[in-house]
């Protein structure tokens, strides 16, 4: 039998779960399903984020026929299958996984149909196509980002899939407990491929009770998917608590409770999560009181994820020792809040003409560029001008602060900067 996640790929684009920013009414692709003008399309993201489930869904809603192949392990010879099927049929959408693995022969073999509409390519990957894909493949296709599933997205598949009595596991008559629930959908971390094979082995491998049910509890789910639950609330917001402790001790510079929370993550197999924060944190709270301490945080984050776990936790311990004993300082984010609140109120203004883009015919009559002074032509590579919109010129964003040398400097400099700035 095939695995449950096969079996709940959706049929039409109304079942896919999540990405509405793709296939939500009005959104491209539903168009592109509805008005049948379907083009070539590379869908990157997590992997068990709906990639191949959203190319299923096309094909089911367009009738046309649709193959799966792996552009890593199918030859040649399965693509001029492919090929040959569209060419007697008229079109043929082929599912192509781990597209950035395409080789050149196999590459050639397919621009000509792409060219024709003969074939119809979904391209799947994980990695970033605008650097992992070749070019000629990439001007040839339209590219979507598939986004990490909801928790609320998780559940919605998990309750369709319990309740489908011909694909899902509605004949079983499963009762699967709240927290269970809650932590299947959250430890999945947005994978719903990882969340459905979990919730497989939970229901095959439980017997039944008196009333011939199966009951499926947190205890249950954790076994099967390898990972525990932080506390056993009903709530399901002890997880985020923790992540919330974590970052505020951290914030407040408590090393040894900032340690105990990453620990309960880590114990939870949450190592995403935990790198996740540990970047904002250091970008957020510690910022340009010690910059260095915020690169060294990122290559913590990229040798644990090399590493894994267990050895992950080395590098991360490092980092948040750093973190909290560091100053602090959130003049960064306060900043860049401070000048998006500007833009969300309508205060935008218009671009000074001297900074308008000069490199198109006819700008210099419009007099877009024509009085801008090029910094590095003076002294200190500095000249005053005005950059701000007029609307806008008596702004400051920026309000640094002195908890670090590195701040301190920046403050000495900003400060004569902004004392001898343009005015009018």
């Amino acid at each position: 039998m095939k695995p449950l996640a096969f079996r709940m790929r959706p049929k039409d684009i109304d079942e896919i779960v999540g990405q509405r920013h793709l296939v939500g009414e009005g959104k491209i692709i539903r168009r592109m399903v509805q008005a049948k003008l379907l083009s070539s399309m590379i869908l990157y993201g997590p992997p068990g984020t709906g990639k191949t489930s959203i190319a299923s869904a096309i094909a089911g809603s367009t009738k046309y026929a649709f193959r799966i192949l792996n552009a890593a392990t199918d030859s040649k010879k399965e693509l001029e299958q492919v090929a040959l099927e569209a060419k007697m049929s008229g079109t043929v959408i082929l599912m192509l996984d781990e597209i950035h693995r395409l080789t050149k022969p196999k590459q050639d073999f397919l621009l000509p149909l792409l060219e024709s509409g003969k074939i119809i390519l979904i391209g799947a990957t994980t990695e970033n196509p605008y650097i992992s894909i070749n070019p000629a493949i990439r001007s040839r296709t339209q590219i979507f980002e598939v986004q990490k599933l909801s928790e609320e997205d998780i559940k919605t598949a998990i309750n369709r899939a319990l309740q489908d009595d011909e694909r899902g596991l509605g004949k079983y008559h499963v009762v699967l407990d709240d927290d269970a629930m809650i932590h299947l959908a959250w430890a999945t971390n947005g994978d719903l491929r990882s969340a459905l094979n979990g919730l497989e082995l939970a229901v095959m491998s439980t017997p039944t009770d008196e009333g011939n049910h199966v009951h499926v509890t947190l205890e249950i789910i954790e076994e099967c998917i390898q990972k525990k639950a932080l506390t056993h609330d009903k709530d399901g917001d002890a997880h985020y608590d923790v992540i919330s402790a974590f970052q505020k001790s951290i914030r407040g510079s408590d090393t040894n409770a900032a340690l105990h929370y990453m620990a309960r993550l880590l114990e939870a197999g949450d190592l995403i999560s935990v790198m996740r924060r540990l970047l904002t944190i250091a970008y957020e709270d510690i910022g340009l009181a010690n910059p260095p301490a915020c690169s060294r945080t990122v290559s913590a984050v990229l040798a644990a994820e090399r590493l894994g776990l267990p050895e992950a936790r080395i590098p991360l311990a490092d980092a948040v020792i750093e973190l909290c004993i560091s100053p602090k300082s959130n003049s960064g984010i306060q900043a860049i809040d401070a000048a998006l609140d500007d833009i969300r109120k309508g205060h935008g203004g218009e671009v000074p003409n001297h900074l308008k883009d000069a490199h198109y015919k006819g700008a210099e009559k419009l007099g877009h560029g024509t009085s801008y002074k090029y910094p590095h032509d003076y002294p200190h590579d500095w000249v005053k001008q005005q950059y701000l919109p007029d609307s806008l010129l008596d702004r400051t964003y920026y309000v640094p602060k002195e908890n670090g040398r590195y701040e301190q400097a920046l403050k000495q400099q900003y400060s004569a900067l902004q004392n001898s700035r343009w005015r009018k």
